[in-house]
């Protein structure tokens, strides 16, 4: 049995007719023998009536000062799923073709039980084996599973966060040992660049799981990173396609089928702050420690670090700027104290200008030993511009001959950072499609397929 799962973003099933496209497109996957398996998403994208941001302000506009239970919240925003499940299936039924919705917990998925970023732990997808072999076509909710409690045969619901559906379509794919597993969105493929900041940016044929988790993470909102990773895992060729189009798409594939090129394409990523913190005239141990403890603290709060930054004398990342008053909130006027024999030193941080609360503090703490003040810079209003590619570690020259070509450009660089698979550079947010521009150009990007 030859199962292929399609995954339909929230613009393939945002109206009647990209509906009937989308179904059509899973009718052509069983023509051509294959046993489709349908994962969807939300319909339609924000301000949409059933969107997942329309579902969650429907709470929080009855008094935004009380903040939802994620659990209820959890319940609200998979309706939005749910809907789009059963809508799809009646599509396909009208169309001729037995189909059946399924909640995620109906399909199989387990997840470990966190609300509103839960991971998928486990799937039994005994019912959707035996829907495809009765000829039914099963429709999935994506973005969301159950973990089991005590008291609830069924469960009980949790959503995968963001990119939730995509990960969702990954790993029913590999439960399903699938031949393929295709994500079907609004646009022609992966492309080498944002086309609303570069016009000539081209569609790539192939990519590597590697270059797709690092656009991903770098800015793309193609592929979830959470979703290449699975299929990386488990060695199955991953799909994006428009739609609305012929056009063949993007493959993604293990690196040893790499096309060969270097550079592969630009992200972006705005809205940032990056904050500096001076560790300068720390020991070696107080250093290792303090930095354990801000990066413990970020990961515990669940904030998105980019651009990570670590010298001898200081430790620095950039945070989307929507997540910086949680950075500001939870390490502003942190205590760390530190023993080294009789001599006890205590390590209070301070985020940008010293306010009110930390000069308090400082001066409560006096007593308990010698106050050590970590001290954070921040830039402001800035973004991350990636060129990413193959092997970068081993091009020496290539770092460069990026931070000449923004030079040349008079574009200001204000931190860098680098790794195999990516050269990162922080720049001003307004000078960010700029940046985006000189670099796709000057790598050839709009010839690279």
């Amino acid at each position: 049995m030859k199962i292929k799962v399609m995954k339909f973003g929230g613009t393939s099933v945002a109206t009647s007719e990209a509906r009937m496209a989308s179904a059509l497109r899973v009718v052509q996957a069983k023509d051509q023998g294959y046993r489709p398996v349908v994962v969807v998403s939300a319909i339609g994208r924000r301000g949409a009536p059933y969107a997942t941001d329309t579902l969650i302000n429907l709470l929080r506009e009855i008094d935004p000062s009380v903040e939802p239970e994620p659990r209820e919240l959890d319940m609200m925003i998979a309706c939005g799923e749910i809907l789009s499940a059963v809508i799809f299936a009646h599509t396909l039924k009208t169309l001729g073709h037995a189909s059946a919705a399924f909640r995620g917990g109906q399909a199989g998925i387990r997840t470990d039980g966190v609300y509103g970023n839960a991971r998928i732990v486990s799937i039994k997808p005994t019912g959707l084996f035996r829907a495809c072999e009765a000829g039914t076509i099963p429709v999935v909710c994506g973005f969301q599973g159950v973990f089991a409690i005590d008291g609830q045969p069924g469960g009980e619901l949790t959503t995968l966060g963001r990119g939730g559906s995509d990960t969702t379509g990954s790993a029913l794919g590999a439960a399903l040992s699938a031949e393929a597993v295709e994500i079907f969105t609004d646009v022609d493929g992966i492309k080498t660049a944002d086309p609303d900041a570069v016009k000539n940016a081209n569609t790539l044929r192939k990519v590597t799981y590697d270059e797709v988790a690092e656009i991903a993470h770098l800015g793309a909102k193609v592929v979830h990173p959470r979703a290449a990773e699975i299929a990386m895992a488990y060695n199955i060729p991953l799909w994006v396609k428009n739609t609305f189009t012929e056009d063949e798409g993007t493959v993604i594939l293990p690196r040893e089928q790499h096309p060969g090129r270097r550079a592969t394409g630009v992200t972006h990523t705005g809205k940032l702050v990056f904050l500096q913190f001076d560790l300068s005239g720390t020991g070696t141990a107080d250093r290792v420690a303090l930095e354990a403890r801000i990066y413990e603290t970020m990961a515990r709060y669940d904030i998105n670090l980019f651009m990570l930054n670590v010298s001898p004398n200081s430790t620095g990342f950039a945070v989307p700027r929507d997540q910086y008053p949680v950075v500001q909130d939870v390490l502003d006027g942190l205590v760390i104290p530190m023993a080294d024999g009789e001599e006890r030193t205590v390590y209070l941080f301070q985020i940008g200008g010293a306010s009110r609360e930390v000069e308090t503090q400082a001066q409560l703490l006096a007593p308990l030993g010698k106050v050590r003040r970590v001290v954070a810079s921040l830039v402001e209003g800035c973004a991350m511009v990636s060129l990413v590619g193959h092997e970068f570690m081993q091009q020496p020259g290539l770092f460069l001959r990026v931070l000449s070509t923004l030079h040349e450009e008079s574009i200001a660089v204000l931190q860098t950072s680098d790794s195999d698979y990516s050269l990162s550079v922080l720049v001003p947010e307004s000078e960010t499609n700029r940046a985006v521009r000189v670099l796709h150009d000057r790598f050839g990007l709009a010839e690279v397929v």
